[in-house]
């Protein structure tokens, strides 16, 4: 558990307007330049980004009030996981067993909030193995690769069973071979912000 970030985030809730949009998971989303994407385009939306970096389910859920609850968001956007599926005594079992207390968690205590579950970004394995951001990075994205489309429908039909929507906003990441391009992707698992400026674009429908 990143005891920092969670106390950061905290004390940022306290000044936290409630009732706003926000993004919550690991890294992939801690790293989303959301809201210096929406000042440069003089959007005045407000969107709060709960990320943290390295964090699987279960860590989630010993932070859920301060990466959720206590924004009281009237929207969500979830993407959490990716962590998960690169260890390598990680389950389907276990995945979805934790995924589904994340939002049976946020069902409960949030019933008028509208959530999206967001399909996992692609990867590319070649970049991991030259760039070894950290020694398993290959190996966690060799891992994440072969486990996505299953984590992704284990994904969708939680997110169906919870009556919530699964949105892929992926498109135009990858190349022909499925992976992520290598000019989007830092490492081979993390991405530019130019990335996450056709993610954004991908998710403005369900923004505004």
């Amino acid at each position: 558990m990143n005891e920092y970030m969670v106390e950061k985030y905290r004390q940022l809730n306290a000044f936290a307007q409630k009732g706003q949009i926000l993004f919550v998971g690991s890294s992939l989303m801690e790293h989303f330049p959301i809201n210096e994407i929406l000042m440069s385009r003089g959007l005045s939306t407000v969107i709060y980004n709960r990320g943290i970096s390295g964090y699987t389910i279960p860590e989630l859920l010993e932070s859920m009030d301060e990466q959720i609850f206590d924004l009281e968001p009237s929207v969500i956007f979830i993407n959490i996981g990716t962590n998960d599926i690169s260890r390598p005594e990680e389950t389907a079992e276990g995945f979805e067993a934790d995924y589904r207390n994340v939002l049976s968690q946020i069902k409960e205590r949030l019933a008028k909030t509208k959530v999206y579950v967001m399909a996992y970004y692609p990867v590319n394995v070649e970049l991991a193995k030259k760039v070894v951001a950290w020694p398993e990075a290959p190996l966690a994205a060799e891992l994440r690769l072969q486990r996505l489309d299953k984590a992704n429908a284990i994904a969708e039909s939680l997110a169906k069973e919870m009556g919530y929507e699964f949105i892929n906003v992926n498109d135009g990441l990858a190349g022909v071979d499925g992976q992520t391009r290598k000019e989007y992707s830092t490492d081979g698992i993390h991405m530019w912000p130019k990335a996450y400026e056709i993610i954004f674009d991908n998710m403005s429908k369900y923004i505004f």
